[in-house]
């Protein structure tokens, strides 16, 4: 019954696309009110309905590029024309022109793609990281002189922040210096290195690489906290470093950059 109750709304919200309804909320909540919770207590995966409820939200766009700027060119002119009011509130037609900047916008940007920028940074800072700790299966309750027993999570996290690290960067300089690639226009050596930072940060692999490297579970437990720490340090040394934005020879690339 659950399961045709989702399927009844992944078909409203597909009627809804085709009869031109855009508005986010319509399928922000068909689909996680409606459709996800109907799939969920079905005994279904999830994840399938967030698939199949995607495809219904629309992914094109009512007016083109160079529509856009037409229009927002003309709002702008139009209000650039007006004299202020000397208010702290805008005058009638500030307001009309305004809000048909406001609706060309939306009209400019695909629903679809409205609703990955609003949910980007929940899932990048909130979902991601407590579906990565939940599936890793870590007990948060570990005692540390069994933790270091070994070198497992020492070299575990060693490997992964500056074995990733060496391996990416100096492969790809390597590369460069033998002109079989060259570094993408605007690449800074600097702001690479914070990028090779940033490749310790690895859940998946690292995890299945563990459950394959190890079979006691005292031993997969502390790979799995070289990893979390590795993870943690390199995300942030990454960012200390892309947060500066200038490159070791200062504004110049260095040499690495096309011309």
């Amino acid at each position: 019954m659950n399961l045709l109750i989702g399927f009844v709304f992944i078909t409203t919200m597909y009627v809804g696309n085709r009869l031109g309804v855009r508005n986010i909320f319509f399928y922000a909540i068909l689909g996680i009110g409606g459709v996800w919770t109907a799939f969920l207590l079905s005994g279904v995966h999830a994840t399938i309905a967030s698939v199949a409820a995607a495809f219904t939200i629309p992914a094109g766009v009512k007016i083109d590029e160079n529509t856009f700027v037409t229009k927002i060119q003309n709002c702008l002119i139009r209000l650039k024309a007006i004299d202020p009011n000397g208010k702290p509130t805008l005058s009638e037609e500030q307001v009309h022109l305004l809000g048909r900047v406001r609706q060309s916008t939306n009209a400019a940007i695909p629903p679809l793609q409205q609703l990955e920028h609003a949910m980007h940074p929940f899932v990048v800072f909130v979902i991601v990281p407590v579906f990565a700790l939940a599936n890793a299966g870590v007990s948060l309750h570990v005692d540390t002189d069994s933790l270091f027993s070994t070198h497992i999570a020492l070299g575990t996290g060693v490997g992964l922040l500056f074995g990733k690290f060496i391996g990416v960067v100096g492969a790809t300089l390597l590369m460069v210096k033998l002109k079989i690639a060259a570094f993408p226009e605007g690449m800074t050596l600097k702001n690479f290195c914070g990028l090779g930072c940033l490749t310790s940060i690895g859940f998946t692999m690292s995890l299945f690489i563990t459950s394959l490297a190890f079979s006691t579970p005292e031993h997969i437990v502390q790979a799995k906290i070289g990893i979390f720490i590795a993870s943690i340090l390199g995300g942030i040394a990454g960012y200390a470093v892309l947060r500066k934005g200038s490159g070791v020879c200062g504004k110049k690339p260095c040499g690495f950059a096309r011309r």
